[in-house]
């Protein structure tokens, strides 16, 4: 059951992996959700810690240091840096941004360990595990590399395949089986490690999850799944040299399970927050007036909704979640992103490349977030809302409230001389705003409440055309008054329930407003948030429309990026069948020179070339028009194939095939001698 009245959140968003930067799903999926929320509870004046990290362990942290040929720790250390800046910059105002290589973190992480272990709760069990003699360790899940027994696809990992997306194990993959360390085949080899029995547990774990009715479907209906099932062990500890080791004695190059320090960090980067900040860490996690609430994606709920909640009911001091609101994937025009594909739109370069539109992104992420089902962005889209919407409705109410009153009022607000139905009306409407927005935003529904905020600006747009300052002041300069007072009213407003969605507009649009007390959440709805007298800023854009070039480029780096993600995993042909010498000798491969070049008519590929081969001149008709143009032709010396019986195409004889190299991209290069050779020189 959901806790009522709670006297402070502890607000979580999952620990990234330290090997790579962050892309637009990872914002939509859960860190921006997680910002809006934190900021609406603050406004509302709620004790909240916001709390994330990266996680620096586990397998993916090996494989990119494998890759890049660099240290696990050089890898988190420079993703670390990189991913912290790109949520700061994009104003998600964690409390703190920590990492799980901190000594804190570890020492957390032992003590839990041990309190369980000491309690008894781990089973020690012996089993045999796949093994790589080559490379001499044991292998992670993600390290062993099969056939998938759902799709059939051959590079299935240990855990997952990534083509059809099914939660695998080791055993279930079909062989050939391979290592990913040394590509050789992995065998099975007998080892101790410590499990949590969830089997026994699922008594408790169940009556956990059915107490809370609340969580959203996808949510619920996951973690039904895994309980109708049966809950079976889990392994805590691995075979592994890069973690979080294993506390007890005789225990080298063994670690954490990543799923088990993982969300232990929650816990350490509070307790690092606290101390910084001289609070009592033990409030936000012991307290159970605290609320806890896990921000993720929906690949991680089985182990905030599970797992974790498992491991602090075993250690039995720690509040477990109250909610948590994992969303859906989001898709990239039209594909899913894919990091491996480079199919992704990342933070960073989106900051870089379009600076002072953190809060476009933000406004797009939220609107289309992938709440209920899977979402998508496309670029088109991300110009349409920011044109039609920001612009159109938003930013132009805002411009026209404070220009007008720089116009017909001197830049100052006047006090209301005196109210008509109609402007009742609109106040009355004005003060139901804020708790429209604020429930639900506390209730998860973040594309419902950005829908609230945007018929607030539309509320003032459509209050502006309805009385029609710009006509009524030639008659009634005192009714133009009271209308501007309540513009400016909607657009302070604005101001306040605007800032969780889009902070740096707030900003700016308090400094138009001259708006300096700190006004919040209980302040909003109000009709006289700005005072009689109170002096305006100056008019200035909140949002600058984006033109198509922006976009195209945008949607063309997305395909370059893609493709060349592809030449580079694009394998080399494997070597044709063997053939005799003989075979090799029947062949009069010579070098010539190309003297006349013309395209062919009528054909967008092939050239027709009069090549000199030192007898005479041939004519060779060539597939290069895509490739080449006839001028840049003329004058090389070119690889030939001299004794191809002759053929006909386009109605012209080839007296012989030009020889050339495809490149990874599908170019054509010529095959010229590193140096001048005579006419019809043979190649042997």
């Amino acid at each position: 059951m959901a806790l009522e009245n709670p006297q402070r959140y502890t607000v979580t968003a999952a620990l990234i992996y330290a090997n790579g930067p962050i892309h637009i799903g990872h914002i939509a999926g859960c860190y921006l959700p997680a910002d809006i929320y934190v900021r609406y509870l603050r406004s509302t004046g709620k004790d909240v810690a916001f709390i994330s990290g990266t996680d620096e362990h586990g397998v993916p942290i090996t494989i990119r240091a494998q890759k890049e040929g660099i240290t696990p720790q050089q890898v988190v250390d420079k993703y670390y840096v990189q991913i912290k800046q790109a949520f700061e910059d994009f104003g998600i105002s964690f409390d703190i941004y920590s990492r799980t290589s901190n000594p804190i973190h570890h020492e957390t992480s032992q003590e839990m360990f041990l309190n369980l272990y000491n309690k008894g709760y781990f089973d020690e069990v012996v089993t045999e595990q796949y093994y790589d003699e080559t490379a001499g360790q044991f292998l992670a899940d993600r390290y062993i590399v099969g056939v998938c027994p759902v799709c059939g696809n051959e590079n299935a990992y240990g855990d997952q395949c990534e083509r059809c997306g099914s939660t695998l194990s080791p055993t279930e993959l079909k062989p050939p089986l391979r290592s990913m360390l040394s590509g050789a085949q992995p065998i099975l080899k007998p080892t101790k490690n410590w499990y949590l029995p969830l089997d026994r547990m699922q008594p408790e774990i169940e009556a956990y999850v059915n107490s809370h009715p609340e969580w959203k479907t996808n949510v619920a209906g996951q973690c039904q799944s895994w309980l109708k099932e049966g809950l079976k062990p889990r392994a805590m500890t691995r075979d592994l040299d890069w973690g979080v080791k294993v506390p007890l004695p005789d225990t080298d190059g063994k670690v954490l399970y990543v799923w088990f320090d993982a969300p232990i960090g929650y816990i350490s980067m509070t307790k690092e927050w606290a101390e910084q900040q001289g609070h009592d860490w033990e409030r936000y996690w012991r307290d159970q007036d605290t609320k806890l609430v896990h921000f993720i994606g929906k690949d991680n709920i089985v182990f905030h909704c599970i797992i974790f909640p498992a491991m602090l009911m075993a250690d039995g001091s720690y509040v477990l979640a109250d909610n948590v609101p994992a969303n859906e994937f989001m898709n990239l025009e039209g594909d899913k992103i894919s990091t491996s594909r480079n199919w992704a739109v990342w933070l960073h370069e989106y900051l870089d490349e379009l600076p002072g539109k953190q809060d476009v992104l933000r406004y797009v992420l939220a609107a289309n977030a992938p709440e209920t089902k899977d979402s998508e962005f496309t670029w088109k889209d991300f110009q349409a809302r920011n044109n039609s919407e920001l612009v159109a409705i938003f930013g132009n109410f805002v411009n026209r409230a404070v220009v007008l009153t720089h116009k017909f009022c001197d830049g100052k607000v006047s006090g209301p001389c005196e109210y008509t139905d109609y402007d009742r009306e609109v106040l009355n409407e004005l003060a139901q705003f804020p708790d429209r927005i604020g429930q639900a935003i506390a209730g998860y529904r973040f594309r419902e409440a950005l829908s609230g905020l945007m018929d607030l600006a539309r509320l003032g747009n459509k209050y502006l055309a309805e009385t029609q300052p710009w006509q009524v002041v030639k008659t009634d300069p005192a009714r133009v008054k009271t209308i501007m007072n309540v513009a400016l009213q909607i657009a302070a407003n604005l101001s306040v329930v605007c800032e969780p969605f889009m902070p740096f507009t707030a900003v700016k649009l308090k400094t138009q407003l001259g708006i300096t007390e700190h006004f919040n959440w209980t302040n909003a709805g109000r009709a006289d948030l700005l005072a009689d007298g109170h002096a305006i800023g100056q008019g200035e854009l909140l949002f600058a429309k984006i033109e198509d070039d922006e976009i195209t480029k945008q949607v063309q780096k997305l395909h370059d990026a893609k493709r060349m993600n592809e030449l580079a995993t694009k394998a080399v042909p494997a070597p044709k069948a063997e053939i005799a010498y003989d075979d090799f000798a029947k062949m009069d491969i010579r070098i010539g020179t190309i003297v006349e070049a013309e395209r062919v008519p009528k054909s967008d590929k092939l050239l027709k070339l009069k090549v000199d081969d030192g007898f005479d001149t041939r004519q060779i008709l060539s597939g290069i028009a895509k490739h080449f143009t006839p001028e840049e032709l003329i004058g090389r010396q070119v690889t030939f194939l001299a004794n191809l019986a002759p053929r006909k195409m386009m109605g012209l004889e080839s007296q012989g095939m030009i020889l050339m190299a495809e490149d990874r991209d599908g170019s054509l290069a010529l095959l010229p001698p590193h140096k001048p050779v005579w006419n019809g020189g043979t190649v042997s």
